[in-house]
């Protein structure tokens, strides 16, 4: 026993820590330009709302097809060839940006950037999910999901910062060159696991079409909670600026998020390696409690200490649930389909938070964002009880892979 707790097989080999690194600048790239773009869209176009919005909100389309396609021919190719396509096509529609056209034009280039990084991102997803050994694998894949937090924590915080200073067109600059980094770094990665081989599933061969070519039945449950928990986010995302400005609190919340990921990054490792020396619900349930907190502590946010709170509680609360929820997509999926229920994921998250935005939206005439927030305490509550029925009581009977 003391043999095995002494030689435990490392997560940080030189392949997770360049997958690792890649995922980071993907996801640095897409938030780096994701709070900015709507402004561009209206003072570059003198574009309405609507459109603007559009602009935004047609990237999460783009990644949704990229997340299907992917996780189709995912095994087909294997994730390091659909990583370094992904890589290439991403720099290309980062080079997009630089060419001058008309509003129709920007809409095309930020579909064919969702598209291009959901296949990249998708890639690197699966790629963790093989190459994080079979003993650790929660605990890896929480460790890597951390290359997300960092870029959703630090890409908006300096996607505003360099905006204020700098044209728009240095930021595209800095993802063509993060991009063509994560290009060569990915040259590098090795991933010892046959694709094409007796991993294949049953599906692989049949002609017609088939749903299940697309996504991993397994992991559809995982996919729906994390589609109800990114609307959760996304109310944040979308509306926590005006909600800072109406409490005069908008200098604070400028450090919302770097107190989320600070959160994410201290207390993700710990979960992981609870959920492989326990179970995932023994995470999940205090993770739901810490994300119904942080929507409450917003409602009642009239001071900095708790609105800076709040962000520490997210970060504890949907940053464990998000990664924890990718592990379990992996844990109920056969090996084959590790690329199949990334995506499923992901395509769940996706919905969530890209289309969260517009139906929270329809309400913000007739309440208050304190209200959304409570409302938002009120679905997560719901979520709990969907988990516990769909996956949770059932945790007790499931085996690693």
């Amino acid at each position: 026993m003391n043999s095995t707790v002494l030689h435990k097989e490392p997560i940080f080999t030189r392949s997770f820590t360049l997958n690792f690194v890649i995922n980071f600048f993907i996801y640095l790239c897409m938030y780096l330009l994701i709070v900015i773009i709507a402004d561009y869209t209206k003072t570059a176009f003198h574009a309405p709302d609507s459109l603007a919005g559009l602009v935004v909100g047609i990237f999460v389309v783009g990644s949704l097809i990229g997340r299907f396609i992917t996780g189709r021919y995912v095994n087909h190719f294997g994730p390091k060839k659909i990583l370094i396509f992904g890589l290439l096509f991403l720099v290309i529609t980062q080079l997009l940006y630089f060419v001058p056209g008309p509003l129709w034009f920007l809409i095309f280039t930020r579909l064919m950037n969702g598209l291009a990084t959901a296949v990249a991102s998708t890639a690197t997803g699966t790629i963790a999910a093989c190459i994080t050994p079979k003993t650790r694998k929660s605990e890896g894949i929480s460790l890597f999901s951390l290359s997300l937090v960092l870029g959703t924590a630090i890409g908006p915080f300096f996607g505003l910062l360099l905006v204020k200073s700098f044209s728009i067109m240095l930021l595209f600059t800095i993802c063509i060159i993060l991009g063509i980094i994560s290009l060569i770094l990915s040259l590098f990665v090795h991933v010892a696991f046959d694709f094409t081989g007796k991993y294949q599933h049953p599906h692989q061969h049949n002609k017609g079409f088939s749903l299940q070519r697309f996504i991993a039945r397994e992991a559809i449950p995982v996919a729906i909670i994390m589609l109800l928990v990114g609307l959760g986010y996304a109310s944040i995302l979308t509306f926590l600026q005006f909600f800072a400005e109406q409490r005069h609190l908008i200098e604070t919340s400028s450090y919302f998020f770097i107190c989320y990921a600070i959160a994410s990054l201290i207390t993700r490792p710990i979960a992981g390696r609870l959920m492989d020396e326990h179970n995932e619900n023994i995470v999940v349930y205090p993770a739901f409690i810490a994300l119904i907190i942080s929507f409450v502590l917003l409602v009642f946010s009239f001071n900095p200490f708790t609105l800076l709170l709040a962000g520490i509680t997210l970060g504890i609360g949907y940053g464990n649930l998000s990664s924890s929820m990718q592990a379990i997509a992996i844990k109920v999926s056969p090996p084959a389909k590790y690329g199949l229920a990334t995506s499923t994921y992901f395509i769940g998250l996706d919905i969530g938070i890209g289309f969260g935005p517009s139906v929270l939206g329809m309400f913000t005439n007739t309440i208050s964002y304190s209200n959304i927030y409570l409302l938002m305490a009120l679905v997560s509550t719901i979520t709990i009880v969907i988990y516990f029925v769909i996956h949770g009581r059932k945790v007790k009977h499931l085996t690693p892979n």
